[in-house]
């Protein structure tokens, strides 16, 4: 794939006219010209940032899709996808011009308009979720897309800083893994490589500094090789196979430089000679004539033959070292198999005629019709699009039932994942799993090679437990889990759900009184389509709807509805006299005690924590014990919101006080009369020498507030030698 991999100057139309007139496969020549006039005359006021016009870019996106064998009308959306969403030109205007597959697809890879009250990561996630559906009617909308989006990386240069790192994230997470489920190569390392420059350039400019500094040895060792393996296949084989050379990708070394920490020499399959053969059998014939030249790695061979990867990528991998101790890796393949490795799923467009744009039984994309699935259990689009990052992992891991049938799943699935991959009813039904005969717990992560044997009941009433949605890796099990709660436990997951709403609505100061409630979340049950709060109850019972994704806008919701100008008597309470201090919120004046960790003080900010028979422990917000378990499943629901009471009686509060100065005669005496000069009664002190000779002084005095202690702690700064003075507990 060469000509695709060129970065051409400028395209133009004439050039797109004479590919199609110099390749070897028929289009409709004045369909294509026609969706050419048609887009240049809609663009033809719009420029692109670097300052062309604008048509230069649907020309190149088509140019590409051209050189990956795609047929007229994908070419011709190439050429109109963005009229639609950039000028006034309507979907039904392209329907009775060129036809509704053209019109499908043009509007598959049109972006959604802006959506009302959403956010801009919400209308990305939306948009990605539009295309992933699109995806599903027909694959050619994404291969169209992809083409888009490596045109604009290749240009990406003229954009700003800030844009070009937000459209390489965007690219390295939702398209470079999508290209490579759909075999398409090329296009995927190419995507990477561009975005890494743009999201790491110091790494990516010296990684290229450093293959630079080696390229002339390198060219000269890859040539050296495959000037040796062709003469010796010329012995056994008339015509000789071909023999190619590639050196691995920049982000491809970097992953393993920076994310597996090793050196470049380390990293054996850097040169890559490939070898292309007519049949299976000379696949396996070559390898054992490699194998006889070069000593090869231990633990280094891979047959994708056999054991097909999920995008149906296949060749023979193998490791080897030669006489100047360089190690590299040797692929070797059909010419079959070389189409399906550089053109994926598009070779059937190039080497098929007569094919439709979707084949829903192609096992390649089954991986889109498990997302669509899920899209039926939840209806938060970043949630989903977070899915999608997570199934489309380049890593994939091979395992096998009891009986040899393959599954393939992304690197860190659990046994879970795996039972779901065979059958719901299978995954439903589990009860346990054995890896290689020795039993395993739900949390196991599989690996390559390993039989996993699922053991289920049919005991009534079995079925999955919720913390399975948060030990499973893969959108299919995750959206099986859900609907199985969904249909079977409606009941539990209304109790559930409303009291996992309430527990954060606690946690968060909001409350909002019970026949209020239904307006109050009217919002949220029309965008997860749900008709009564018992829905939208069940639907965040089974996980459909995910609290932390709709808590922030319903505190400023809450703020602005209940809480104007924060006035009190707007907050559907009045001010309560308390003992202590504090005010529990939902309950008043109850048993409090403040916490030796933190110990708190009137003006801090502050949570309190249910105790079991010592009513509730009052902790800062800050405090170190509360940051480490206010996420604990087991202890989350007993953190509870509280706040100090606005009328209270006089009440002092213990606080030690932490003094570090130069050790000298007469330091405890004038902190003493310092505390004495503002009446600050003083309980207990204690000194002590540190290694460096200074004095450590712990005062230990009664205070009623904040805004006392910082006036206290001022004072003792003003001390002779005073190096610092600090409240402790913090």
């Amino acid at each position: 794939m060469a000509e695709f991999m060129e970065n051409l100057p400028e395209c133009t139309i004439d050039v797109l006219i004479q590919k199609i007139i110099d390749g070897e496969k028929q289009y409709d020549l004045s369909k294509i010209v026609s969706a050419y006039e048609k887009a240049a005359y809609w663009h033809r006021d719009q420029k692109r940032e670097s300052g062309e016009p604008y048509i230069t870019h649907p020309v190149a996106v088509a140019y590409l899709l051209l050189c990956l064998g795609m047929d007229t009308d994908t070419i011709c959306a190439a050429l109109l996808h963005d009229v639609v969403e950039d000028t006034p030109c309507t979907l039904e205007e392209l329907r009775k011009e060129f036809g509704s597959d053209v019109a499908m697809l043009v509007n598959g890879v049109t972006k959604l308009k802006k959506i009302p009250t959403v956010s801009k990561e919400e209308q990305k996630a939306e948009n990605i979720r539009k295309i992933i559906l699109a995806m599903a009617e027909d694959i050619r909308v994404i291969i169209i897309k992809l083409c888009d989006r490596l045109h604009n990386m290749r240009t990406l240069k003229y954009c700003s800083d800030s844009k070009r790192r937000l459209i390489s994230l965007e690219t390295m997470n939702i398209y470079a893994p999508i290209a490579h489920r759909l075999g398409i190569a090329p296009i995927k390392e190419e995507l990477e490589d561009l975005a890494f420059r743009y999201l790491d350039p110091y790494a990516y400019e010296e990684i290229d500094r450093q293959m630079n500094m080696r390229k002339e040895s390198r060219e000269k060792f890859v040539e050296t090789i495959k000037e040796k393996i062709r003469n010796r296949l010329a012995e056994d084989f008339d015509p000789v196979p071909q023999v190619d050379g590639r050196v691995k990708s920049n982000y491809g070394i970097y992953k393993k430089v920076y994310r597996d920490g090793k050196e470049i020499e380390q990293i054996y399959d850097r040169y890559a000679v490939r070898v292309i053969v007519n049949t299976v059998t000379e696949c396996y014939n070559v390898l054992g004539i490699i194998h006889d030249m070069f000593k090869p790695i231990p633990n280094r061979f891979k047959d994708y033959i056999s054991t097909p990867k999920a995008n149906m990528y296949q060749s023979l991998h193998t490791t080897v070292i030669g006489r100047e101790g360089i190690p590299f890796e040797v692929q070797i393949r059909t010419w079959e198999m070389h189409q399906t490795a550089e053109y994926g799923i598009a070779a059937h467009w190039k080497y098929k005629e007569g094919i439709k744009g979707k084949d829903k039984n192609d096992n390649r994309l089954a991986w889109i019709r498990q997302i669509i699935e899920a899209q039926q259990e939840s209806n938060d689009a970043e949630e989903i699009v977070k899915t999608i990052k997570n199934d489309l992992a380049p890593e994939d891991v091979f395992a096998f039932t009891p009986k040899g049938d393959m599954i393939t799943l992304p690197v860190g699935a659990t046994v879970i994942d795996f039972a779901y991959a065979i059958h719901t009813q299978v995954g439903n039904r589990m009860c346990g799993a054995k890896v290689d005969k020795k039993m395993v717990s739900y949390d196991y992560q599989i690996k390559t090679g390993e039989i996993i044997e699922i053991l289920t009941t049919n005991a009534p009433g079995h079925g999955p437990s919720r913390s399975w949605l948060n030990i499973c890796k893969t959108n299919e099990a995750r959206s099986k889990i859900r609907s199985w709660f969904k249909k079977e436990r409606r009941e539990e997951n209304i109790v559930e759900g409303k009291n996992e709403l309430e527990r954060e609505f606690r946690r968060n100061m909001i409350r909002v009184p019970e026949e209020d409630m239904g307006e109050f979340l009217a919002m949220d049950l029309k965008r997860h389509n749900c008709e009564t709060l018992d829905d939208f109850y069940a639907a965040i019972g089974y996980g459909g709807v995910q609290l932390s994704k709709i808590i922030p806008r319903l505190k400023d919701e809450y703020t602005k509805k209940y809480v104007k100008d924060k006035n009190p008597q707007q907050q559907n309470y009045r001010p309560v006299k308390t003992h202590s201090g504090v005010i529990v919120d939902d309950i008043g004046d109850c048993q409090v005690k403040f916490s030796q960790c933190c110990n708190p003080l009137p003006g801090d900010d502050i949570i309190g924590f249910v105790t079991r028979g010592h009513g509730v422990s009052i902790h800062k917000t800050d405090c170190v014990n509360y940051l480490n378990s206010k996420d604990k499943p087991e202890e989350a629901s007993r953190w509870v919101a509280v706040h100090w009471a606005e009328e209270t009686q006089t009440n002092y509060f213990k606080v030690t006080i932490d003094i570090v100065a130069n050790d000298r005669i007469g330091l405890l005496a004038d902190i003493s009369s310092a505390l004495a000069e503002i009446r600050i009664p003083m309980h207990e002190a204690t000194a002590r020498e540190l290694k460096n000779g200074n004095a450590n002084v712990m005062v230990t005095i009664s205070i009623a507030g904040v805004d006392q202690l910082n006036g206290v702690i001022n004072r003792l700064r003003k001390i002779k030698s005073v190096i610092s003075v600090d409240r402790t507990g913090k």
